[in-house]
C-alpha cells in the first residue's frame, strides 16, 4: 500500500507542476458535506490510505501532511505511510496554518470548492489575508487519477407514507415556503440530504447508515421544488406522492438552474452548503441571504406520528439489544471471551431478526476493556479486534435504522467482577444520566444550559468527559441531527417539544476502561402546579442498564426509584417478545435494586 500511496502523491505533484500550483488541499468531505461519505467519494482515503471519519491532507510539490483529531492519532500512523506524509493534529495545527508555514508567501493552493462549505471558504480567505492564494479548480485531479473508483450506489427512492411521516410533502413545502417569504427570499438551496428526504417524504440507501438519496433541491417561495436526481430512480407514483409542483431534473442541470436564479434572492446555509454553489449564484448576480437551512427546526421537532414511530421502534430495538446482552452474559459464563468484531456482528444479527431494520444508524462501537477509553473506537480500524477482558467492562454503542425511527443506545457491561473503582465511576455516570433525564426546564432553555446536570456528580470527584452530552436524532434519518445539542459549548437552539436527543454522559480512564450510558430522550411538556410552561424528557430507549455495576452507597432514594421504575417499564414492554432463557435473564436484569 505504501508504494501505491507514494505513486498517487507523485501523480498529484506532477499535476501541481503542470498547472503552476503549489499545493492541493484534500478534505474528508464530498459535495453534500454530510457526516457519512459513500465509498466513491472517499478522496482522502484514496490519496492517503486513512479511513477515519474526519481529517484533511495537504500535498505540496515537495512535502505532504495528513491532519487528524485526537480520535485518530494512533490509527493514522498505522494506515498512512510516514515517509510520505507528516502526521499533524487537525485542531492544534490546522492545515491552512501548516500550509502558510511551509509555502512561500503568494503560493497558490488548489481547492475543490464543492468539498468545502461556504463558511469555511470565507473564514479561510480572511485568515490567510493574501499570504496564500486559494485557487478553485474546475476538475479535481483525484477524479482523473482514480482509475478503479467504485461506482456510486444509487438506490431507488422509497416513498414514505403518512402512516410513517404524519405530514404530506405539500404541507411541509407550504410551511418552508412561508418561512422563505418571511425572510424575503425567493428560493432556498437545499443540499443537506436529510433535509431533502424529510421535505419530499422519500428515503434511499445511497449512503451507509443514512437512509437518503444523493440529490440536491431548490425550494421556491411558491412552494414548488426543483429536485435534481436521475428520474429513473423514482417510482411511477412519485408525482402523486409528493403532490403538484415538484419538477425532477437531471443532476447535471443544477448549475444551469442556479444561474437562472440570477436577480433573485436565494437563501443559502453557509455551514451546510458547499462554496461552489454560492460562487455560481453570485456569478449570476443572485442576492444571497446566509441563514440556517429552514428545514432543520421543523425536521427536529417530531410530529405525533413520528413520535409514535420512535417509541415503537425503540421497543423492537430493545428486544434485539436485550437478546444481545443476555447472549453476552451467557458466553462469558461459559468462558467464551469473544472478540469485539464477533460481538458487533452478533448484535447486528439480533437487530436483523426484525425485518423492518434496514441498516445500522452508525458503525457500532464495540470496545473491550482499555479500548472503551477511546470514545469513538472502531475495531475495524485495528490490526485485529481485542477480546473481552475478565473483571473489566465491555462498552457497546450502536443503533438501528427503522422505517418508523432511528435508534442509538450505549450500554456498559460487567465482564466478571469489575473493580470498586469501575463501579464508583459507573454510578457517578448513572447519577448524571438520571439527573438529566429528570430535569425540568422552562420554554427557551437550550441544551448548553442543561449540560452541567449530567456532569455534576463526576465533577464532584474531579472527573469529566471530553465529548458532548447529547445530540439530536432524526426520524429514519441522521442519527446525528441538528440544530439542538446538549454540550458545554454554547448552542443558541432552544429545546422544543418533539425533539429527540441522546443522554450519554461517560467516563474514560486511558488504557484501563471506559463507561458510557446512553438513552434517547423525547422533549415533552410537563404539567406542574406552576404558572409557566415547563418541559422535561421522556426516555425512549428500552433496554436494561447493568445493575451489577451500581454502587448502591452512592445512590439516593430518588435515583434508585428512577432506575427501578425504568427497569419495570423495560420489562413490561420488552418481555412480551421474549421467552425461555432470554426472558428469565431480563427478569433478573430488571429486578428492583434494594439497599
Amino acid at each position: 500500500m505504501q508504494a501505491v500511496i507514494s505513486q498517487r502523491v507523485e501523480q498529484i505533484r506532477q499535476w501541481l507542476v503542470a498547472n503552476q500550483l503549489d499545493a492541493l488541499l484534500i478534505p474528508h468531505e464530498d459535495e453534500y458535506l454530510g457526516e457519512y461519505i459513500p465509498a466513491h467519494n472517499e478522496r482522502l482515503h484514496w490519496a492517503t490510505g486513512f479511513t477515519g471519519s474526519a481529517g484533511m491532507a495537504v500535498i505540496t510539490q515537495d512535502k505532504a501532511a495528513v491532519f487528524v483529531d485526537g480520535r485518530y492519532v494512533v490509527q493514522v500512523r498505522k494506515q498512512v505511510p510516514g515517509d510520505v506524509f507528516e502526521y499533524r493534529h487537525l485542531i492544534e495545527e490546522p492545515p491552512v496554518t501548516w500550509a502558510q508555514e511551509n509555502l512561500a508567501t503568494g503560493s497558490k493552493v488548489a481547492i475543490d470548492a464543492r468539498l468545502h462549505s461556504g463558511a469555511w471558504l470565507t473564514r479561510t480567505t480572511e485568515q490567510l489575508n493574501s499570504a496564500l492564494e486559494l485557487v478553485c479548480i474546475e476538475q479535481n485531479p483525484i477524479e482523473t487519477y482514480w482509475h478503479d473508483r467504485p461506482d456510486a450506489t444509487l438506490s431507488n427512492a422509497k416513498l414514505m407514507g403518512l402512516e410513517y411521516v404524519g405530514q404530506s410533502s405539500t404541507d411541509k413545502r407550504q410551511q418552508i415556503a412561508a418561512e422563505l417569504q418571511k425572510q424575503g427570499a425567493d428560493a432556498v438551496l437545499l443540499t443537506q440530504l436529510d433535509s431533502i428526504a424529510w421535505l419530499l417524504n422519500v428515503r434511499g440507501s445511497d449512503v451507509p447508515s443514512l437512509p437518503v438519496l444523493l440529490s440536491t433541491a431548490v425550494l421556491h417561495a411558491d412552494k414548488s421544488v426543483d429536485f435534481f436526481i436521475d428520474p429513473t430512480r423514482l417510482p411511477q407514483d412519485f408525482t402523486a406522492h409528493v403532490g403538484n409542483g415538484v419538477r425532477v431534473q437531471a443532476p447535471e442541470a443544477l448549475e444551469a438552474s442556479l444561474k437562472q436564479l440570477g436577480g433573485k434572492t436565494v437563501l443559502v446555509d453557509p455551514a451546510t452548503s458547499n462554496a461552489w454553489s454560492s460562487q455560481v449564484l453570485r456569478a449570476a448576480d443572485a442576492t444571497i441571504i446566509e441563514a440556517a437551512d429552514p428545514c432543520l427546526l421543523p425536521k427536529a421537532a417530531k410530529n405525533p406520528t413520528e413520535i409514535a414511530g420512535m417509541k415503537a421502534c425503540h421497543i423492537r430495538d430493545g428486544v434485539a439489544v436485550t437478546k444481545f446482552l443476555s447472549w453476552v452474559d451467557a458466553q462469558v459464563a461459559q468462558g467464551n471471551l469473544l472478540d469485539e468484531g464477533t460481538l458487533s456482528d452478533q448484535l447486528w444479527q439480533f437487530r436483523a431478526e426484525d425485518s423492518s431494520c434496514s441498516d445500522v444508524s452508525f458503525d457500532t462501537i464495540s470496545a473491550a476493556a482499555g479500548n472503551a477509553a477511546m470514545c469513538h473506537y472502531n475495531h475495524l480500524n485495528q490490526p485485529e479486534p481485542s477480546v473481552l477482558e475478565m473483571d473489566n467492562v465491555y462498552l457497546v454503542d450502536s443503533g438501528g435504522q427503522y422505517p418508523d425511527g432511528t435508534t442509538d443506545i450505549t450500554r456498559t457491561i460487567a465482564i466478571g467482577q469489575p473493580s470498586d473503582e469501575v463501579k464508583q465511576t459507573f454510578t457517578l455516570v448513572l447519577k448524571g444520566h438520571i439527573a438529566l433525564t429528570s430535569a425540568r426546564f422552562p420554554k427557551g432553555t437550550t441544551g448548553s444550559q442543561l449540560d452541567a446536570l449530567a456532569r455534576q456528580h463526576l465533577w464532584a470527584y474531579g472527573f469529566d468527559y471530553d465529548h458532548g452530552t447529547g445530540h439530536g436524532v432524526g426520524h429514519f434519518l441522521s442519527v446525528h441531527e441538528g440544530p439542538q445539542r446538549i454540550a458545554k459549548v454554547y448552542n443558541p437552539t432552544a429545546l422544543l417539544p418533539g425533539m429527540v436527543l441522546s443522554n450519554e454522559p461517560g467516563y474514560y480512564r486511558a488504557d484501563a476502561f471506559g463507561i458510557r450510558i446512553e438513552n434517547l430522550e423525547l422533549v415533552v411538556e410537563v404539567e406542574t402546579a406552576g404558572d409557566m410552561t415547563v418541559m422535561g424528557f421522556e426516555s425512549l430507549t428500552r433496554a436494561p442498564i447493568d445493575r451489577r455495576l451500581v454502587d448502591l452507597s452512592l445512590m439516593t432514594d430518588t435515583e434508585l426509584t428512577w432506575l427501578n421504575n425504568y427497569h419495570q417499564t423495560v420489562f413490561e414492554v420488552v418481555s412480551p417478545s421474549l421467552d425461555g432463557e432470554v426472558l428469565a435473564w431480563l427478569e433478573q436484569a430488571t429486578a428492583p435494586l434494594v439497599r
